[in-house]
């Protein structure tokens, strides 16, 4: 059983706390992202469970057995980096070999192990040939290749996409989540987002100033964010925040429009994500400012100083910059924050 149990990690560079008690269960075979912007601590977490950093405080445990006292080398994991840290003067061959070399592995072993996960991910035709003759999505499945070619009980990585182009991080993505299920591998993938977390993750541990604010399936974390960090972070386009202010008990306009809410609060922000908004002879008010054919849809963006409100509509809306819209959110779709910027239910 390869569970991932973190309890109380902290970890501090100088003055700057990086992680706040981090306490976090990962259940054996499932895939989490770490997802965060720059500088939350997702990639010093991974870091500290692999043994890369050494953390202030706090335990970490693979199984039932503890391993934050161990070595790097000895705690039976293995990590893809960004830059995916292929050797240039080691053919595939050997780069995918390097960690059964480490281990002493016997020369069969070492030939039958490269050559079964160099089939996994079909780089089969390329075991002779050196990193710079291989593009990059080559050296990506390289650097996974010689992960997985040591059977690790736990697979650590971080943004090992995000130096792909889009087409080929859309392959990429599919191919890494059908390897990592047959492997039986549980996973541990630090994002900054983009998108790639929605389709991969078995869960989302939402990071945010070296604390996880949210962690749970993918649908849920983008359906019910439990504050406006979360709502503005999840998603392309992100959720739009309109204010609003209560007219009597339980109802409140929002951009000329008045909705039913959580009662007993003067100020709220309503949020809504663009895909839920449709045209209406009423609702939410949008002066267009920019419109973005997408194919599938159409992004209409009203900018006015710092507040940005979009709308996705069909490919067939005719709208042009400077129409009036008025913009009928689904109510069950309409997510509510109060003045900390905390969720609060209806």
């Amino acid at each position: 059983m390869a569970t991932i149990s973190i309890q109380d990690i902290a970890k501090s560079f100088g003055a700057f706390q990086a992680l706040k008690g981090i306490s976090l269960e990962i259940a054996d075979q499932e895939f989490l992202v770490l997802l965060g912007a720059s500088g939350c601590g997702k990639s010093t977490l991974l870091r500290i469970v692999a043994g890369l950093e050494i953390a202030d405080a706090g335990e970490i445990a693979v199984g039932d057995q503890r391993i934050d006292h161990l070595q790097a080398k000895d705690r039976g994991l293995a990590m893809v980096f960004q830059n995916y840290a292929v050797f240039p003067h080691l053919t595939v061959f050997e780069n995918i070999a390097f960690g059964l070399r480490m281990q002493k592995c016997s020369q069969d072993l070492v030939d039958r192990k490269v050559r079964e996960v160099a089939q996994m991910v079909h780089l089969e035709d390329l075991l002779q040939r050196y990193s710079g003759q291989l593009s990059g999505g080559q050296r990506q499945r390289v650097a996974l290749a010689r992960a997985l070619a040591i059977e690790p009980s736990v697979m650590l990585m971080d943004e090992p996409l995000s130096n792909l182009d889009a087409l080929l991080r859309l392959e990429m993505r599919a191919e890494l989540k059908s390897i990592l299920s047959r492997s039986q591998t549980t996973t541990c993938d630090a994002r900054s987002g983009g998108g790639d977390e929605m389709s991969l993750a078995d869960r989302i541990a939402v990071m945010h100033q070296g604390v996880i604010v949210q962690c749970d399936t993918p649908l849920e974390v983008y359906r019910n964010p439990v504050n406006t960090f979360v709502a503005g972070f999840i998603g392309s386009p992100p959720m739009n925040f309109v204010p609003a202010r209560e007219i009597s008990p339980g109802l409140y306009e929002a951009r000329a429009m008045q909705l039913r809410g959580p009662p007993g609060h003067q100020q709220l922000t309503l949020g809504v994500r663009p895909e839920d908004l449709t045209p209406s002879e009423s609702g939410l008010s949008c002066r267009v400012g920019v419109v973005e054919p997408l194919g599938p849809s159409t992004l209409v963006t009203e900018v006015q100083g710092e507040q940005i409100f979009r709308a996705a509509l069909p490919s067939s809306s005719q709208v042009r910059p400077g129409d009036q819209l008025y913009l009928k959110p689904e109510t069950d779709r309409i997510r509510w924050f109060d003045r900390q910027g905390q969720a609060v239910r209806v």
